[in-house]
């Protein structure tokens, strides 16, 4: 739901999810989807402009797409999975144009700053635990904002619907 309300913000929609995808300048967009969002995914694919791109099909750490491609790049619960997350996000801003969007959430522990689990017991999380694919490498927290930014995004937009544990975050290029 956080990244639901987050995108349609950036849209300046007011109102629900599915209905916002038909309105006819969203059917305009050139979405780029990492992985599946959650319950967004079946939305979005009614979005002609819709591209879903799921590892190990897609790096996000060196994509295969050109350059200003998408308006709006959507992951869900991935980032913190990618072993450089600023790499990752950089990679988002590439393949964004001007003005485009990236909304996306991560696990978040909001009372703590971010910790990066180079050297530090393995921990997963995702459907399959223990597989390597679900190792997370890094651990979000209140500063979560700052990798943004320093994958070179102009700003970073937060959007809560049950805090502490529903945050979304929107980068702007």
């Amino acid at each position: 739901m956080s990244l639901a309300k987050a995108i349609m913000k950036c849209f300046s929609y007011t109102g629900v999810f599915k209905d916002f995808v038909k309105q006819k300048e969203i059917q305009k967009l050139k979405i780029l989807e990492i992985n599946e969002a959650g319950g967004l995914t079946k939305f979005l694919i009614e979005i002609a402009g819709h591209t879903l791109k799921v590892y190990p099909e897609i790096d996000m750490m060196n994509m295969n797409i050109g350059n200003m491609a998408f308006d709006l790049v959507v992951h869900s619960d991935v980032l913190e999975h990618i072993k450089h997350p600023i790499r990752g996000l950089s990679e988002c801003y590439r393949v964004l144009k001007p003005g485009g969007y990236c909304a996306f959430t991560v696990p978040m522990i909001v009372d703590r700053l971010t910790i990066y689990r180079e050297g530090m017991p393995a921990s997963y999380h995702g459907s399959q635990e223990n597989q390597p694919d679900f190792i997370v490498h890094t651990e979000y927290g209140c500063d979560a904002w700052k990798h943004v930014i320093q994958a070179g995004f102009s700003e970073c937009r937060l959007f809560s619907v049950d805090y502490p544990s529903a945050q979304a975050l929107v980068a702007v290029k």
